[in-house]
């Protein structure tokens, strides 16, 4: 019987000119006003004559904008394009996958907390496989106490971390004595705080040992999630778990 031949799925490629053209459009940071020729042959790596034929699509497209002194700057389609963006995104489709990703790498309890008022309000939690648990559910309302989550939100409402911050926080056993919790803050655009991630789960489990063992995972979590919400990544600036534990979840 003669050997049939399975085909492969051709592997897709992306379209280079595209792909440098976007580099020009990402070279602009937060902050930027104008930028000349030269910084965006410096910050894209290409040619200013490649740049200069990319500006003229993107200009046709009212995505660059070019100034007299020969300069660009971002154009409306963009802010167009930012404020569509805004108006499709749906926060759970961005926090259920990092929830759930975080719960199985550590196997506690994680979740994602606003603050409402005086209450600290879970909106989103995947449980742990473990059968010792907490009982908080999505919706629930806790007090804003001295918990890491609490203080996460209390503290980072204002803006980002500052370089001598210590993230994430770790508390354990006051408010709730057999609960322990960690959490980050997650911030938006303009770096306004949406929330806080967390990672919770008993005293016996979520000791001070176990909570240095995971941190990284939550301090990367966060960063990933921040970045999806188009905020400015915090990665940068956490130091190692606080070690005293003065709270509950």
């Amino acid at each position: 019987m003669a050997k049939q031949t399975v085909k492969k799925p051709p592997v897709l490629k992306g379209v280079s000119a595209a792909e440098r053209a976007l580099a020009v459009l990402t070279a602009f940071r937060r902050g930027d006003g104008a930028l000349s020729l030269a910084e965006l042959a410096e910050r894209t790596g290409l040619v200013k004559s490649t740049i200069l034929r990319l500006a003229l699509s993107l200009q046709q497209y009212r995505l660059l904008a070019r100034l007299p002194d020969g300069s660009y700057r971002l154009d409306a389609e963009t802010l167009r394009l930012g404020t569509a963006y805004q108006q499709a995104f749906r926060l759970a489709d961005h926090v259920m996958p990092v929830l759930e990703q975080l719960a199985a790498s550590t196997g506690e309890t994680t979740s994602f907390y606003v603050r409402n008022g005086e209450e600290r309000l879970c909106l989103f939690r995947v449980e742990s496989s473990n059968r010792i648990r907490m009982t908080v559910q999505p919706g629930d309302s806790r007090p804003m106490d001295k918990s890491a989550i609490a203080q996460t939100l209390r503290r980072y409402e204002s803006g980002p971390p500052g370089p001598d911050d210590e993230l994430p926080l770790f508390t354990s056993g006051v408010t709730d004595p057999h609960a322990a919790a960690l959490a980050m803050p997650v911030f938006g655009i303009g770096d306004s705080l949406v929330g806080a991630l967390a990672i919770s789960g008993p005293v016996s489990r979520l000791t001070t040992a176990r909570a240095e063992q995971i941190k990284d995972a939550l301090v990367e979590a966060a960063s990933k999630l921040t970045a999806a919400c188009g905020g400015t990544s915090s990665s940068d600036t956490p130091k190692r778990a606080r070690k005293r534990s003065s709270a509950a979840v």
